[in-house]
């Protein structure tokens, strides 16, 4: 074997192993499958996710006996593995830390026995793509018009801003028991998690269930928190036809931060 094919295949045997690294201990993308995070994320948005800290390197912080790292913060945009069995990946906000009592009343956020503020703002128009459908169900608050440009779906919007000031927006579509939830304490191994779009997110406010709601979330299978969309699409993009591409990008959306 010649010296320059040992250099170049040591030289491809050191990227991969840097490539592994980064994407196990330092950064990874995502794909949003759901409109669980509505207004804040869509679906078939790719999210940079932030490992360092969380993870993986979490884990291996404490095996070479360092302090564990900090905690994401109250607001942080989290991705883990779904309680109970961990098999799926699923992308919510953390709204409680280990020792927090968490309690909703009415749609509102009651956080260690007081109320966050959330007040109305703009309604939330989307328009109405493949992966992004309209479901103006019985019961909600989802409107379904239509423009020249083609069909919108319009829902109404609030903010919510923690007793930090942190501020996000949220959807609250419908008034159902999903809006009542009596006060839990988050255990010291686990965090309380939401979705924006409260009315269709199975999150912390229900038992765990593979392929539905997560219960509380243990800090072990938080992977990383979001920190910035690399890419968008609406769901017409084939990678079959690269022509359908252009269309299909959500160009104002690419490099919004999180």
């Amino acid at each position: 074997m010649s010296r320059r094919l040992v250099v170049e295949l040591l030289t491809l045997a050191a990227a991969a192993l840097a490539a592994f690294l980064i994407r196990s201990f330092v950064a990874a993308p995502y794909s949003i499958p759901s409109e669980s995070m509505l207004p804040t994320l869509m679906v078939d948005d790719t999210l940079l996710v932030e490992k360092w800290r969380l993870g993986p390197a979490r884990r291996l912080s404490a095996f070479v006996g360092r302090n564990e790292p900090e905690l994401p913060a109250r607001g942080d945009i989290v991705v883990f593995r779904a309680p109970p069995a961990g098999r799926q990946t699923y992308v919510k906000r953390l709204i409680g830390l280990p020792g927090d009592r968490v309690a909703l009343r009415g749609g509102i956020v009651i956080l260690n026995g007081k109320p966050i503020a959330r007040w109305r703002i703009a309604d939330f128009v989307e328009r109405v793509t493949p992966n992004s459908p309209c479901r103006p169900d019985p019961g909600t608050r989802v409107k379904l018009e239509s423009d020249d440009g083609g069909s919108l779906c319009r829902y109404p919007r609030f903010r919510e801003m923690l007793p930090d000031g942190r501020a996000y927006p949220i959807l609250d579509i419908a008034d159902d028991d999903a809006d009542d939830m009596p006060e839990r304490t988050v255990p010291a191994d686990r965090v309380f998690v939401l979705g924006d779009n409260r009315d269709r997110s199975a999150d912390s406010r229900f038992p765990a269930k593979d392929g539905g709601a997560v219960g509380m979330v243990p800090i072990k299978n938080l992977i990383g928190r979001a920190r910035i969309v690399l890419f968008s699409t609406d769901g017409r993009w084939r990678w079959t036809a690269p022509s359908t591409g252009r269309a299909a990008l959500r160009r104002e959306r690419i490099g919004k931060p999180l």
